[in-house]
């Protein structure tokens, strides 16, 4: 009998792990917005994508985060290839574990969602829903370091479009763990996250001719 592995980061070619740079965003964001059009009870000036982990579907935004956690990682080993610096691919690999650990430990249904759960936030936190938080604050602080130190070695515009971007999705989270149910800082924060994504898919197309020479 024969198995079947997935290859090692450091097994792919270069420009094959930048790819995965360009896909996670689209695909991590599409996913959840897709489930958030369809899902009952799911709305988006109520909800973070985090809360679809719950209800029959939930193993759908499981597995979104599990993807791309991997993708992120993967783009990471890249990134480290093409740049010198070592600080910057570490702090966002952080954050792919981190996406990782969080489809493993599901955020608490919160404010109507899925149907039936009480409105406001949860009466009492669970230790898994604590899990995910904390994990998610890990990942995001991460995140924001990452787009600093990998901007550091880039031209000057983009270094400056890495700090704003990691800025904006800095704003954006702390507005969302302040425990702030506005809507503003609800959809604030989906924009933010739609921000760092973008951010990631356009340096990992912005590096990879550099990918042909690893």
């Amino acid at each position: 009998m024969t198995t079947t592995t997935l290859p090692a980061p450091a097994a792919l070619p270069t420009r094959t792990l930048l790819t995965c740079g360009i896909l996670a965003g689209p695909g991590f964001v599409g996913t959840g917005v897709l489930q958030g059009l369809t899902r009952a009870g799911f709305d988006f000036t109520r909800h973070p994508a985090s809360v679809l982990a719950n209800g029959d579907l939930g193993w759908l935004q499981v597995t979104n985060f599990l993807v791309t956690g991997l993708l992120t990682i993967a783009a990471a080993a890249g990134i480290r290839r093409v740049l010198p610096g070592r600080w910057g691919p570490g702090l966002l690999a952080v954050y792919g574990a981190g996406l990782l650990c969080a489809g493993v430990f599901r955020a608490d249904p919160q404010d109507g969602f899925p149907l039936g759960t009480p409105a406001g936030p949860p009466a009492a936190v669970s230790w898994h829903g604590t899990l995910h938080f904390a994990c998610g604050g890990i990942g995001f602080a991460a995140l924001v370091g990452a787009c600093f130190a990998i901007g550091a070695h880039l031209s000057p515009a983009r270094a400056w479009y890495s700090r704003i971007s990691g800025l904006l999705f800095l704003v954006g989270f702390a507005g969302v763990a302040s425990g702030s149910t506005s809507p503003v800082v609800t959809l604030g924060f989906w924009a933010a996250v739609a921000i760092a994504w973008t951010w990631l898919a356009t340096t990992s197309a912005h590096l990879m001719p550099r990918g042909d020479l690893r």
